[in-house]
């Protein structure tokens, strides 16, 4: 039996399943992003709610996982060269996964992949998540206009940026990849969650919207989405 026993993270969830892919999440866009990618790759995996509302992130236990506080992080007993292997931030645990179940990031298209990964993590994933604050949560009592608008202007380019890439594809890289598996959750809680789809302009989208329909009716999404379930 593996022994998870060097790690704190453990003493607080405990492994059942030892042999199994750890994961440390919340179903918000960038924990459904690793939930998604672990049902479509069909790896073993045990999923422990790291829950926000507890201020979880903030113990000890999971910060001895993930400095940062931030969900998700993994611990795959079966790492390279057979060792464990702690993992934090969703896009690099998209690469790890893929890589080790070789599947949905193809070595013809593999830089692509990447740099359509890139874009959701260093623009779609924060200028999203900023606009959330705004429209939806405690922002929206701002009374400046200013950082509203910033955020709302530049969630709307991007989504132009990717509408214009969709043109003529179903998936943004040509075929279905760890890129989509990141995008995907992000617009779902761009329209769905944060109720921003009429500020951005999503009506007008050629493309998008039906994306976002092929990437909800994949039968891995839709189990993701609930991953891990909410006490």
């Amino acid at each position: 039996m593996t022994d998870l026993a060097a790690f704190p993270i453990t003493r607080r969830w405990p492994a059942t399943r030892p042999g199994a892919i750890q994961l440390y999440s919340l179903p918000t866009p960038n924990g459904i992003k690793v939930s998604v990618a672990l049902e479509e790759m069909g790896l073993d995996y045990e999923p422990h709610l790291v829950d926000f509302g507890k201020n979880d992130q903030m113990t000890p236990e999971f910060l001895s996982l993930n400095p940062n506080n931030k969900i998700p992080a993994i611990i795959d007993p079966n790492g390279p060269e057979g060792q464990p292997l702690a993992l934090f931030e969703s896009g690099a645990i998209l690469v790890y996964l893929a890589e080790k179940s070789g599947k949905f990031l193809p070595a013809a298209r593999r830089y692509e992949v990447l740099q359509w990964l890139m874009f959701q993590m260093g623009g779609l994933g924060p200028m999203f998540g900023q606009l959330g604050f705004f429209h939806h949560f405690a922002g929206k009592e701002v009374e400046d206009p200013r950082p509203k608008e910033r955020y709302r202007a530049e969630a709307a380019r991007l989504l132009k940026v990717l509408d214009g890439a969709l043109e003529g594809r179903d998936w943004i890289a040509g075929e279905y990849s760890i890129a989509d598996m990141a995008i995907g959750p992000w617009l779902n809680t761009l329209t769905g969650f944060y109720k921003a789809g009429d500020i951005v302009g999503w009506a007008g989208l050629q493309h998008v919207p039906a994306y976002l329909e092929r990437f909800l009716a994949r039968p891995a999404v839709q189990k993701g989405l609930n991953i891990p379930a909410r006490g």
